[in-house]
Order: C-alpha cells, then structure tokens, then sequence
C-alpha cells in the first residue's frame, strides 16, 4: 500500500462535503496538473490519502481511501484527464498544519513541504507515520 495527499480548497471541497458522500465516495476530478493525475494513475485500491485544506487553513483534517483506480475524470470530454474515487476514513483528531509540517525536521523532504502547489502528491511511508504521530491519528 502506497501513501499520498490529496489538497482541496475548503470553500470548493471540504473534508465535511467527502464525509458526506459515504461510502460511495467521491471522484477526485477536476485535476488539471499531468504530474498530479500521473500521480494518481499510480494509485490502487485500498491506498491511503491525507485529505488536506489548502488555502487558508493549509492544514491537514483527515483521511481517505482510494476506491476507484484511475479512470476518465467525468467533469470533462477531454481523454487525458483520469482520476480516482476516494472515501473518507476518519478526521485527523489534531490538524496537522502546513506550518507543523514545515518545522519539523522529520518532513523536510516531504512533497507537502517543498511543493506546496502540487494537488495530488505521493507521502512515504516515514512521513504518513510522523503526520499520523502529530495528528493523533491510530488508523
């Protein structure tokens, strides 16, 4: 199992709005970025994915599934964009924020950290530990 982050505006998709679609999930659509969607062409079932709240909370809330391998990204007709549907799994029981994550020297090589941009990114398995650890998170 791989790990990964997944960012959304709050304002656009929240934590609260993935939580609300249940075990049916959502389509992680709309991604426009080929490093982001190359990302999740990697991704199967049953990886694991920080939901992370860009803009003005920049801060880690939860935890999600992927669902669905990579497909067509419904939201256009346009063949190169795929996606993946994801779940959510628990809230993160302390938000892990931007700022925590860039002071703590165990995160310095963390894609969050160096590529704040980047909508859909890989985690390793040290930096899903250190950000379970500071979250509280015992999934």
């Amino acid at each position: 199992m791989r790990h990964w982050l997944f960012k959304s505006e709050a304002e656009t998709w929240s934590w609260e709005d993935q939580v609300a679609r249940g075990a049916e999930g959502q389509e992680w659509d709309g991604v426009r970025n080929y490093q982001a969607r190359n990302n999740m062409r990697e991704m199967k079932v049953g990886d694991l994915g920080f939901f992370y709240h860009s803009q003005n909370a920049k801060a880690i809330v939860g935890v999600v599934e992927v669902i669905a391998e990579a497909h067509h990204d419904s939201s256009t007709e346009d063949a190169r964009w795929e996606c993946v549907d994801i779940r959510a799994v628990a809230p993160m029981p302390r938000a892990v924020t931007l700022d925590t994550c860039k002071s703590d020297e165990r995160l310095s090589e963390m894609v969050l950290v160096n590529n704040s941009r980047l909508s859909v990114q890989p985690v390793t398995e040290a930096e899903w530990a250190v950000i379970c650890e500071l979250g509280g998170y015992e999934g």
